[in-house]
């Protein structure tokens, strides 16, 4: 009963805030949009985010209280490389007459952060698919994450939480990769032992680069989407329910970057992210890492997009299996060096007993 209620409320705010009225005037249109987590409406020039009162093992929205914390937690974040986007953080009430008021009077029955709408066109991943997208704009994006990471303080001491997050979500990897209901064990269970291998191989490595300092507290989901070649450049979307998803050697976040604008077809940026960070923080990891750092993130995508696929009711069925065997290819190709080597090793030369 108490599900339903949940069901039934977050409903009529869905529908109040999809009126162009809840807004007052100017607004003459608002596009709802579901996520995972959020209902966003996007007005005229105005943004709002509706945090939905779920829990998930990685994060919990389920009570006002804490959506209240998170939409405060997303406005501090977001203010490190998106500042002219991220206004304020407003309450939703409800009055004694028993409607409806955005940051009004009377109870207060949600939050929600408030954006300034950013246009579209200028969105990376847009600019990538109507090849609009200039080296000089790319260097832009690198200079302004190169000094991002350089002004984070050294996670040395909470390092661990970034080998303990790489060892327990290649676990869930497999676990969901690997499950019969999705039929992808053949082409899912090399690239996830090859990965499998190389943290085990690697670790000593990234224990050091913890030691070193080479870990600091990041983005946490930086991808094409998330970066308005604007003026001044805005980089949004900071993942800001899970400080521990935020922990992150920032050659693996920008190499994240480059995978993900390679799957758009411009395999072209990531050298030149690379290329920016070494300028700044020289301590490169070699290309062992680089590429367990590649197949892990592809293998952790494609385990996200099946993950939809267990959601009630499922939100565009068609979309995710594709997307996911598209990240598992791109994960092979991530290790493909290393497997090449590996199978050089174990294979005889002509003429040995």
């Amino acid at each position: 009963m108490a599900r339903q209620q949940q069901i039934a409320d977050l409903a009529a705010k869905v529908r109040f805030l999809s009126e162009p009225a809840t807004y007052g005037r100017g607004t003459t249109h608002v596009q709802a949009r579901e996520t995972h987590m959020s209902w966003v409406f996007l007005t005229d020039e105005l943004v709002y985010k509706l945090k939905k009162p779920v829990r998930h093992a990685f994060l919990d929205f389920s009570s006002i209280g804490k959506r209240h914390f998170y939409c405060d937690e997303e406005l501090r974040l977001n203010a490190r490389l998106a500042a002219e986007t991220y206004r304020r953080v407003i309450p939703l009430c409800h009055d004694a007459s028993g409607h409806f008021a955005l940051d009004g009077s009377g109870r207060v029955v949600d939050w929600l952060v408030e954006m300034k709408r950013l246009p579209q066109s200028d969105m990376m991943d847009e600019r990538i698919g109507s090849g609009r997208l200039t080296t000089a704009e790319i260097n832009n994006v690198g200079k302004t994450l190169v000094t991002f990471y350089a002004q984070r303080q050294t996670e040395t001491a909470g390092g661990g939480a970034y080998l303990r997050h790489l060892t327990g979500e290649q676990r869930i990897n497999r676990a969901i990769l690997l499950r019969p209901e999705f039929a992808m064990c053949d082409i899912a269970s090399g690239p996830l032992d090859i990965v499998d291998g190389l943290l085990q191989r690697l670790r000593p490595r990234i224990e050091a680069r913890i030691r070193l300092g080479a870990i600091v507290e990041g983005h946490g989901d930086l991808r094409p989407e998330h970066i308005c070649l604007c003026q001044p450049l805005q980089i949004i979307d900071c993942l800001e329910f899970n400080r521990s998803m935020r922990i992150v050697d920032p050659y693996d976040e920008i190499n994240y970057l480059g995978l993900e604008c390679e799957m758009l077809g411009a395999p072209w940026i990531r050298p030149l992210l690379i290329q920016g960070l070494e300028s700044r923080l020289p301590n490169r990891p070699d290309g062992n890492l680089l590429a367990f750092y590649g197949g892990y993130r592809a293998l952790l995508r494609a385990r996200l997009c099946v993950a939809h696929l267990l959601e009630a009711p499922v939100r565009h069925p068609e979309k995710w299996r594709p997307l996911a065997i598209r990240y598992i290819k791109q994960a092979e190709r991530e290790t493909f060096s290393l497997r090449s080597r590996s199978v050089r090793r174990l294979t005889p030369v002509c003429g040995d007993a």
